[in-house]
């Protein structure tokens, strides 16, 4: 029997709050007109992509106090934003990156499922985490928590916010005229939770949204975060730099699964990957050459550098090797915010950068751009699309959100030119199936937990 080709899930990453972004092109747009948004989600929307998906930054960054150059200044509240998306687009899914850390689970339920009806069934949720004193500075209550604790109260806020979507049931709103009966339960939107975290109980003011409960998704590499999506979420956003790398991790988290009681269906992989398209390969090689070091300046060089190192760098040069002195540990860091986080010790990282450096003889500029970058896939139409159906039918991941460089149009070159290619291949849709994101998806359905309505009352 032939084994029937995976269909390839498709989101796009409207471009910001990354260091993908290239600002600075003259072909580049505003990063918080409506109009760029608008453009950018129809796109998505005409070449069958299943979601839109938006970043967050809750605080720009700083290098030395002053903004970080990589940031892109302005990013529109995310639920604004989406709710007007929902007016001009039919069938795209509109995806939210909200903070668990720095928000409470009523006030995410009610946006949330709001969203979801709004849309007609089309929202989801990206839950990402915060541990930083920096970010948590524009919140009244400070914020800061223990890195130890931020997928403990992610994982609070998930549950008590699904015990909200679920205080109502199917069927409870009737609206009924001549029986003069609104709702077919006096206890609809009952609710109560109670962890170490939240201490919550009332009523929900949302009746039940198309889908229940919006998607979730989750973004994380970490053991931690791998555990919460496989215990959570609908799919995760990921990122890995080689096949094999991307096969390690479906396997992984896929493997996790069971122990939730799930499925492997039950969670889709979706890694971040950047692409160039150009007539022929070499064309791509070389726009994406170009488009490395507009991403990847000078200043920009020795700012990721300052970051590991946490001295000030200023006096070397970007096209010269790297310093041959030390990081420094332990004292105030120079960047703040989301560009200062490390997974790993700066003397290890120096470290490594320092082997990669001599052993590919790189410039600091050059070693940046190739440790900084994300999986990408360059070439003709006909190169790129191969490339992603490869790593879909050969389990790196069940999809992709591109991450364009360029705002509103970056996404144009794949929808023309690739989108049609996977469509012939049969392995992309040429028409929405389903009504909400999660049919779309090829999710199950998510029916209301009966339960939550009796411990409420």
């Amino acid at each position: 029997m032939t084994k029937q080709h995976k269909q390839i899930r498709l989101g796009a990453h409207f471009p910001g709050v990354n260091n993908t972004t290239v600002w600075s092109d003259p072909e580049a747009g505003s990063q918080i007109s409506f109009e760029s948004f608008r453009r950018f989600a129809q796109t998505a929307e005409r070449g069958r992509f299943d979601f839109l998906f938006l970043a967050e930054g809750l605080r720009l960054r700083e290098h030395q106090g002053r903004i970080h150059d990589l940031d892109v200044v302005g990013r529109p509240d995310t639920f604004t934003v989406l709710a007007a998306l929902a007016g001009v687009t039919e069938h795209i899914g509109l995806v939210g990156t909200i903070n668990s850390t720095f928000n409470e689970p009523y006030d995410l339920a009610r946006k949330f499922a709001t969203l979801d009806h709004l849309s007609a069934g089309r929202a989801a949720w990206n839950v990402v985490t915060s541990s930083d004193a920096f970010t948590g500075e524009n919140f009244r209550r400070g914020g800061y928590l223990d890195q130890s604790d931020r997928y403990t109260r992610a994982a609070a806020t998930v549950g008590a916010a699904r015990r909200l979507w679920d205080s109502w049931l199917d069927g409870d709103l009737v609206a009924d005229a001549q029986e003069g009966r609104f709702v077919a339960d006096p206890h609809a939107g009952a609710y109560a939770y109670h962890d170490r975290f939240f201490d919550i109980r009332g009523r929900f003011n949302v009746p039940r949204s198309p889908q229940g409960r919006p998607v979730i998704l989750q973004a994380g590499d970490s053991p931690e975060g791998r555990d919460f999506a496989a215990a959570n979420a609908d799919a995760i956003f990921t990122r890995h730099s080689t096949l094999e790398a991307g096969q390690e991790f479906y396997r992984d988290v896929k493997r996790r699964l069971g122990q939730f009681g799930r499925t492997p269906e039950e969670l889709l992989i979706l890694p971040g990957v950047t692409f160039v398209v150009g007539d022929t390969d070499e064309e791509a090689q070389e726009q994406a050459r170009v488009i490395r070091r507009q991403q990847v300046s000078a200043r920009t060089a020795i700012n990721f550098l300052e970051q590991v190192w946490n001295r000030d760098l200023s006096a070397y040069d970007p096209d010269g090797p790297l310093p041959d002195v030390d990081p420094v540990v332990g004292t105030e860091l120079l960047t703040q915010g989301r560009a200062s986080v490390r997974r790993d010790d700066a003397l290890q990282v120096a470290r490594r950068w320092r082997e990669r450096a001599e052993a590919d003889n790189l410039s600091v500029r050059e070693l940046v751009i190739e440790t900084t970058g994300r999986q990408s896939f360059i070439g003709s139409p006909l190169t790129v699309a191969s490339q992603l159906n490869y790593f879909v039918q050969n389990d790196a991941c069940d999809g992709f959100i591109l991450v364009p460089h360029l705002t509103p149009g970056g996404l144009d070159p794949f929808v023309d030119k690739v989108v049609p290619l996977l469509q012939e291949i049969g392995v992309l849709r040429t028409e929405y199936c389903g009504g909400t994101l999660r049919e779309n998806l090829g999710l199950p359905p998510q029916a209301a937990a009966a339960e939550a309505r009796e411990e409420a009352s």
